[in-house]
C-alpha cells in the first residue's frame, strides 16, 4: 500500500472524533469517548484512579479491533497500513491514548486473529457491544478506517457485513455505515 495522504488522515481522524450525523447525541464517537478510560491504563502496575472505568476501556478495545479486523480483510496489514491505522486512532482520540498504547493493542490484536480466525474475533468483539446505537458506531468507524486504505474494498465490506450479522443488525446497517463514511469524507 502506498502511504495514505496526510489531508486524507486528518479527514478520518477528524470524523472518528465526531458522533455520526445520525446520532441524537452530539458528543463524541464512541471511539474517542472510550478512550478516555482506556487511556487511564499507566504503564505501571498502580492501583486505578477512581472514575476508570473497565467496561469503557473493553469497549475502546472493541471498537479498535472491529477496525482492525477490517483493515485485515485483505490478509495484508502492511507497515504503511499499520502506522496510519495508528496515527488515525492517537489523533482522533486527542491525546488521551498514547501511540504505544495503541502499537500495543495493535500487536495484541494481531496474536489473537493469527491464533483464533477472523470469525472467532468477530464473535468476542459483539461480546462487548451491548446497544445498537454502539454496533451501528462500531461499523462505521470500521468504514470510516476502511478509508484510510483507498476506500471499502469488497472484502472489507464483507467483513463489515459480517461484524453487522454478529451484532444483530440487517444489511441495511453495512449500508449506512459505509455511505456516513464516504458522505463524511467528501466534505
Amino acid at each position: 500500500m502506498s502511504v495514505p495522504d496526510e489531508s486524507l488522515l486528518g479527514k478520518v481522524a477528524t470524523q472518528l472524533s465526531r458522533p455520526p450525523s445520525y446520532s441524537a447525541s452530539k458528543k463524541a464517537s464512541i471511539l474517542s469517548m472510550a478512550a478516555a478510560s482506556y487511556g487511564w491504563k499507566s504503564g505501571d502496575e498502580v492501583t486505578q484512579p477512581t472514575g476508570f472505568d473497565p467496561e469503557a476501556a473493553r469497549l475502546f478495545e472493541s471498537v479498535v479491533e472491529a477496525a482492525y479486523l477490517v483493515a485485515n480483510a485483505d490478509g495484508e496489514f502492511d507497515a504503511a497500513e499499520q502506522s496510519a491505522f495508528r496515527h488515525v486512532v492517537v489523533t482522533a482520540c486527542g491525546g488521551l491514548v498514547v501511540e504505544r498504547q495503541v502499537s500495543a493493542l495493535l500487536e495484541d490484536l494481531a496474536d489473537q486473529l493469527a491464533e483464533d480466525g477472523l470469525e472467532k474475533r468477530v464473535k468476542m468483539v459483539s461480546k462487548s457491544i451491548v446497544r445498537e446505537d454502539q454496533a451501528r458506531e462500531v461499523l462505521r468507524i470500521a468504514a470510516l478506517l476502511a478509508h484510510v486504505s483507498g476506500g471499502v474494498s469488497g472484502v472489507e465490506r464483507e467483513v463489515i457485513g459480517k461484524l453487522a450479522a454478529e451484532l444483530r443488525l440487517d444489511s441495511s446497517a453495512v449500508d449506512a455505515a459505509v455511505t456516513e463514511a464516504q458522505s463524511a469524507l467528501a466534505d
